[in-house]
């Protein structure tokens, strides 16, 4: 099969790859699942059934686990599901058993700017167009869940109005109350549709449902999604759907998922959703596909159940965490390594000459526009000057005490006197550092890759976490703000900290995690503000709290929970042969 990626978009080689990939049933095999464990959904797609597969297997040894997380990366991204798919076939090269987990992709980038997160070149994960748009319906079904608390919500709240105790109580009902002031859902869906971001529902006559302000925020930062993305089975899913806080009473008190009585509902939408997705690399790798993405406005970790499952069933598993060390790899650390109880042997930053460059003062990236040519011709002085954003990357993995292995995402443009400098930069700060060329040579240009991130899971670690259950909240905050992103300090709105102070009065929330929302374009809360910015204070503008999924979420500046859909998306280029019904366009 001759794949060249200089001459063939994505989508055209994962079309070419996926008439050879190996049957669902083969690749089960191969992952050493017995009778009943795997769960085929056609001839390329299955799901896992990991309670099986973890009873079977749970005194077994455990395999290697790596994260892989990034630098501050430019709008374009920098590979870091490239990187991931191109590690498991590097290892794979060197006859390691070994397996994946990646997030699955949102419609909301595949069809906008990003595309669909399945990797690239000869590093992708495969069947390309179920991994992008449906899969087996894990985010349709989680969307689902979530506008059901939502249906539940608003209905309770028309007929408390609508009807007096008496008429409630034949419906086996005692009113709630619930402050339509305080409702602390909204409603979901996975596309990026900024004009839903704030809403009015219920307009119309008293049959129509409840009058009041609402919107959508992305699925990804559903509250469901980050319950999918930490537990641990369906018990622990159920366990945690039942205290997802709606909305509270005009008493100040939490209204639930469970006063609701739909908790079971939503959870029965989830059923298949726990069991992990099960594809492959264009090399032949099982990949869990599990959870969704965005670090930057909720967890963005493939799930701690497809990690379970990877370690028990491989030599070396290799997961994902989103955008940069300063969200992706610190939730992975403070608070995804926390509920697992797994510790990660080896810590992946993927860096590209081009965002360093970005990141040392070098002219706007933005997509559909043409790079400057900074970023195609040699700049060595440009280059060192954005190493600062890698170093404060790099400073962040080694505070967890896991031994962190730069890999340089190498692009066709890039000199060996730009790589060589990355990597002796790297190497500087205590890190083991490797070019991979696995975008245009698939498991063999990752060869070097693989064996430094051997290396480094032999290298004794100390892993620690940043912070204690026990320490305040305000003390968090400020340490994830000093400790990970550089900043002098923190601020809060009025309306923050009044939130904050309810939570430390509450013995409830004092020991759940911290889940910060913040940018992915800066260390910091500005976007604009690029390579090691010092000398900044982080502002909270609100405070979130995900009971169900054991977080508090700090929001940092002006984030936005529903992302918007840019001028020239990705939906304009994507079409169907009529023909042979194979979709055309991804990416």
């Amino acid at each position: 099969m001759n794949l060249d990626p200089t001459k063939m978009k994505d989508w055209q080689i994962a079309e070419a790859a996926e008439e050879v990939m190996k049957p669902i049933v083969q690749l089960g095999q191969e992952l050493g699942l017995q009778d009943g464990e795997l769960l085929p959904m056609g001839r390329n797609l299955a799901k896992v059934d990991n309670k099986k597969v973890l009873s079977r297997l749970s005194d077994g040894p455990t395999a290697k686990y790596i994260d892989v997380t990034a630098i501050t990366p430019t709008p374009l991204g920098e590979g870091k599901t490239t990187t991931t798919i191109g590690l498991i076939e590097g290892l794979g090269k060197l006859k390691k058993r070994v397996i994946g987990a990646i997030r699955q992709p949102s419609s909301g980038p595949t069809f906008n700017i990003k595309g669909s997160a399945a990797g690239g070149g000869l590093a992708q994960c495969i069947p390309l167009t179920p991994l992008s748009i449906r899969l087996t319906g894990d985010i349709d079904f989680i969307t689902n869940a979530h506008n059901l608390a939502m249906i539940a919500l608003t209905s309770r709240m028309q007929h408390e109005r609508n009807y007096d105790d008496a008429r409630l109580a034949k419906s086996n009902l005692t009113r709630i109350d619930i402050d339509p002031e305080r409702i602390d859902m909204r409603w979901a869906m996975d596309f990026c549709a900024q004009s839903l971001r704030n809403i009015r529902i219920g307009r119309g006559g008293k049959m129509d449902g409840y009058e009041m302000d609402s919107g959508f925020q992305m699925t990804s930062s559903s509250e469901v999604m980050a319950i999918l993305a930490v537990s641990k089975n369906l018990k622990d899913l159920r366990r945690r759907i039942a205290k997802i806080v709606v909305a509270y009473d005009k008493k100040g008190n939490e209204v639930t998922t469970a006063d609701l009585e739909v908790d079971g509902a939503m959870t029965a939408w989830l059923v298949d959703v726990v069991h992990p997705n099960l594809l492959q690399t264009i090399e032949g790798q099982p990949v869990f596909v599990h959870a969704g993405p965005f670090a930057n406005i909720a967890i963005g970790q493939s799930s701690i159940i497809a990690d379970m499952l990877g370690t028990k069933l491989g030599e070396y598993h290799v997961t994902e965490s989103g955008f940069g060390a300063d969200i992706g790899f610190e939730k992975f650390w403070n608070l995804k390594c926390r509920i697992s109880g797994l510790v990660p042997d080896a810590v992946v930053i993927v860096a590209t000459v081009r965002a360093l460059k970005m990141h040392g003062g070098g002219p706007v990236v933005k997509p559909g526009i043409p790079l400057s040519e900074e970023y195609t011709s040699e700049n060595l002085e440009l280059l060192e000057k954005g190493c600062e954003n890698l170093i404060a990357h790099i400073e962040t993995v080694k505070k967890s005490g896991v031994q962190p292995v730069v890999c340089v995402n190498h692009f066709e443009t890039d000199t060996n006197k730009e790589t060589e400098l990355v990597c002796k930069i790297s190497e500087q700060c205590g890190a083991h550092a490797a070019v991979s060329r696995h975008w245009l040579r698939g498991g063999e240009g990752a060869i070097d890759l693989a064996e430094a991130v051997m290396d480094a899971c032999n290298t004794k670690n100390n892993f620690q976490f940043l912070y204690d259950l026990d320490t305040p909240l305000v003390k968090r905050i400020e340490l994830i703000a000093r400790e990970v992103y550089g900043a002098s300090g923190v601020t809060y709105t009025d309306r923050a900290m009044k939130k904050v102070k309810e939570l430390e009065a509450d013995p409830t929330a004092r020991h759940l995690g911290t889940c910060m929302v913040k940018t992915h374009l800066s260390l910091s809360h500005d976007p604009d503000l690029k390579g090691r910015p010092t000398g900044w204070e982080l502002p909270i503008s609100d405070i979130l709290i995900y009971k169900g999924a054991g977080f508090i979420v700090p929001v940092a500046g002006a984030i936005k929970l529903m992302p918007g859909t840019a001028s020239n998306p990705a939906f304009r280029r994507i079409d169907v042969d009529v023909e042979t019904g194979k979709v055309q366009g991804l990416f």
